[in-house]
């Protein structure tokens, strides 16, 4: 009976044995369960970026191939046209100045405003019966701008739209007797009242407004990062009550 028993306990520790030795031969990650995960606080390596946060990135970080706002101030002479002619020479002197927002390098608005001297001519001081007199115009614009660049120095554009105009004049003294029927110039010069040259002589002086149309163009040239010279012609046309005032300014300028 003992020599049984003996027997049946070393079999059971030599299994032991054999299982204990089986475990401690297995990996030690074995004891993990299959379906185990990476911590949920582990991260992508920051170099590895999806292509929406990459192209959204470069989007953002490209520059305009323009300015927002540009300026300009610009000095030069004009040329009378149409019915101004008659009355008044060429080569007064004209000053600008504008402010521009561009949407793009090809296109923007331009508010400008213009003052242009408009000297009478010694043939229409006779027809008024004055000695001497000085005449105005006072201008503002609304224009769309359309810019092409040429070169990396030159631009070319062109402009066009609403205005409106406010022409101012005076005439020292005149020897027309009141109430006479108005000649062109008075018509041009806007006091004929019913016809006839007003009887409380205010004739002596003018003031008119008057809205029409711009539209002209210009080259401006790169000097520097910031700065641009340009040179422009435009053509200014206003109307009311049948009296109209045409001019062809030509500037010279600096833009920034």
């Amino acid at each position: 009976m003992i020599r049984k028993f003996a027997m049946v306990l070393a079999l059971t520790l030599l299994a032991g044995a054999a299982i204990h030795a089986q475990q401690a031969q297995q990996p030690a990650n074995s004891q993990q369960p299959p379906n185990s995960q990476q911590p949920p606080n582990s991260q992508q390596p920051a170099s590895q970026e999806s292509p929406e946060a990459e192209s959204t990135s470069r989007r953002k970080a490209r520059p305009h191939d323009y300015r927002t706002w540009t300026f300009n101030v610009g000095v030069g002479a004009n040329l009378a046209s149409g019915t101004t002619k008659t009355f008044v020479r060429g080569g007064g002197v004209d000053g600008t100045a504008a402010v521009t927002r561009n949407y793009s390098k090809y296109f923007g608005f331009r508010l400008d405003f213009l003052w242009a001297n408009l000297p009478l001519r010694a043939s229409a001081l006779q027809a008024a019966q004055a000695p001497t007199g000085s005449d105005y115009v006072y201008g503002f614009g609304l224009d769309p701008v359309f810019s092409i660049p040429v070169t990396k120095r030159y631009t070319a554009y062109a402009l066009v739209g609403p205005s409106f105009y406010r022409r101012t004049g005076h005439l020292d003294s005149s020897t027309v007797v009141p109430g006479s029927p108005c000649t062109p110039f008075w018509l041009w010069w806007g006091t004929c009242f019913a016809g006839s040259v007003p009887l409380n002589r205010n004739f002596l002086s003018t003031n008119q407004n008057e809205f029409g149309l711009n539209f002209g163009g210009g080259v401006a040239r790169k000097v520097s990062e910031r700065f641009e010279i340009y040179g422009e012609v435009r053509y200014l046309h206003a109307k009311h009550n049948n009296t109209t005032t045409d001019l062809r300014p030509l500037t010279i300028g600096i833009r920034w």
